[in-house]
């Protein structure tokens, strides 16, 4: 896939990470990524999602990564009541984009470590790891079903963006299914990343994914983020 990479502190920041990326891999501005993603992913803090450009992003297919943490992002009026889930006000700021909420509940270093693409022996061999997907539009859904094939990833539709939070921190099938152990509490940021390198994970086959939201129960929204300091 052709992929372009933004952030908010320009393309030239990007350079180290784009260079191992290979020829399909390039940086851009926001603006950049808008106008020639075909599916556009945002992997932002929440605080920050009146960012993301509607105007730019209108008629598109949106994949919201995003979580709630209020060490970093304060708290949220909405999504404290349970009034609205993140991605539904993700949704009310691209009001004419497609949004699905997907990618959210995987830690970034199990999402490469699980993939399992097309042709791979283990993908025949083992169980393929699914992640959860939520969204309005059916077919906007599909698609980013098919996204996450290409990696190696089945996806489980686990309904609407008003049913998303059944993938948000504090659920189930948020990150710790994908954990061989149970990290350890307390650690510092850098020391959380250590562990995650050294324990990269298993398989949570798509019946255990459904399985794990079905059983989920509506609490305060948000969850912790081992290391960050409070804004």
């Amino acid at each position: 896939m052709d992929v372009v990479l933004s952030n908010s502190r320009g393309p030239e920041t990007l350079a180290d990470l784009f260079a191992g990326l290979g020829e399909h891999a390039r940086a851009g501005t926001p603006a950049d990524a808008a106008r020639d993603g075909d599916l556009v992913v945002a992997a932002i803090p929440l605080s920050g999602y009146r960012l993301l450009p509607a105007e730019a992003l209108a008629g598109k297919i949106v994949i919201d990564a995003l979580n709630c943490y209020p060490q970093r992002d304060g708290r949220i009026p909405e999504l404290d009541s349970n009034e609205l889930t993140s991605s539904q006000l993700v949704q009310q700021h691209l009001a004419d984009s497609l949004v699905v909420k997907a990618f959210n509940n995987i830690a970034c270093i199990s999402l490469g470590s699980r993939a399992r693409p097309a042709g791979d022996p283990d993908r025949s061999a083992l169980p393929v790891a699914a992640l959860p997907v939520a969204g309005d539009d059916t077919a906007a859904k599909a698609r980013v079903a098919a996204l996450l094939d290409t990696p190696g990833y089945d996806a489980v539709d686990v309904g609407t963006l008003a049913d998303s939070w059944r993938s948000e921190p504090n659920t189930p099938v948020y990150v710790q299914p994908y954990l061989a152990a149970e990290m350890p509490k307390g650690l510092e940021r850098e020391d959380a990343l250590r562990w995650h390198q050294a324990n990269p994970g298993v398989p949570v086959p798509a019946d255990q994914v459904r399985k794990l939201a079905d059983t989920a129960v509506r609490g305060v929204a948000g969850g912790y983020l081992p290391g960050l300091k409070p804004a």
